[in-house]
């Protein structure tokens, strides 16, 4: 097979479109032939060599990605014959390999596809979109909001967007360029502004009138995030589930005192990683995640943005996504 490669750790050049063996499934696994892998930003963070929170730099040399979807094409000892043939999803979790034309994984990671619903966009929904349901688990959305969303053209945001729509919320989108701004509005944000604008705050507070934002849902950080919490009204809530304007330790995680929380009558929380969790119960609260994620697509309540690249063109995809030249869910084909 086909797979991409990384044997040092470094730049996007790194990653090599390389001729490997074709892996085999174990006992309770099946192999994926994949017609979709799923790239995410923490996928770049790895291929530096960084620890991304729980999951740790991979040993080298490796197969990245964490999320596949396509057809059963092999089983292992012991897993059900229902499996073969069928078109599947899978969050590989901490082991790698996804960047590949075969894949193997564990039944228990099996989801199966409805009929209507992509492989592309099973990818972006068994990551991407669990962890979208986590954070508006937290959230509480009701009509009566009004939402701030940050990087609302990206994987998440564009899904928190259409989640907000439905639940008749007022929803303002924040976006980076003509382009973005103008998805995001498709998307059915009630307004979207281009936050490199110097007026974007203006925009909204002229938008809102006498209104204040209730909730501010934020995958930025940094001063973007930083001015979406200045619109917060008493009583508002300020989540936190990314910064991608920076690291923690490059003024990307905003921090508040006591006394100005306080005194605003706001709260802030971050939300990304085991917060989600909380109170769902169960053995596995991660695929229940999972499978709210695909029963919100398959009703086609929420429908992924997604942006192809091909496989052999990987290198180029995490250039892209580092550079936030990317909307909606970055997904290889093979």
């Amino acid at each position: 097979m086909h797979a991409i490669r990384l044997h040092a750790f470094g730049p996007a050049a790194n990653l090599t479109y390389e001729k490997v063996d074709d892996p085999e499934p174990g006992p309770g696994q099946v192999r994926i032939a994949v017609t979709a892998s799923g790239v995410h930003l923490l996928d770049t963070a790895l291929r530096e060599g960084i620890q991304g929170g729980p999951v740790p730099a991979p040993e080298l040399p490796t197969i990245p990605g964490r999320e596949v979807a396509g057809t059963v094409d092999a089983l292992g000892d012991g897993v059900d014959g229902v499996w073969l043939g069928r078109r599947v999803v899978a969050h590989l979790g901490l082991v790698p390999g996804g960047y590949a034309e075969l894949a193997v994984v564990g039944t228990e990671k099996l989801h199966a596809l409805p009929d209507g619903l992509g492989e592309a966009e099973a990818v972006a929904m068994i990551g991407t979109g669990r962890t979208t349901m986590g954070i508006l688990r937290l959230a509480g959305l009701t009509s009566d909001d009004i939402v701030i969303i940050t990087a609302a053209a990206g994987g998440v945001g564009s899904l928190l967007v259409q989640y907000g729509r439905n639940t008749g919320a007022t929803v303002i989108g924040l976006a980076g360029g003509r382009a973005k701004v103008a998805r995001v509005r498709e998307l059915g944000a009630d307004l979207a502004v281009d936050y490199t604008t110097g007026d974007w705050p203006d925009q909204i507070r002229d938008f809102l009138g006498t209104r204040r934002g209730t909730v501010v849902l934020d995958g930025v950080g940094g001063d973007p995030g930083r001015a979406a919490v200045d619109l917060l009204g008493r009583g508002g809530r300020h989540l936190v589930h990314g910064w991608s304007a920076g690291g923690p330790l490059a003024g990307g995680l905003l921090e508040f005192s006591g006394e100005e929380l306080a005194e605003r009558g706001i709260t802030t929380r971050t939300v990304l990683g085991p917060p989600m969790l909380e109170g769902i119960g169960g053995d596995n609260p991660l695929r229940t995640l999972e499978e709210r994620s695909m029963a919100e697509a398959a009703a086609g309540r929420l429908v992924p943005v997604v942006q192809r690249f091909p496989l052999s063109e990987a290198a180029a995809a995490h250039r892209a996504l580092e550079s936030r030249a990317t909307m909606g869910k970055v997904v290889l084909i093979p």
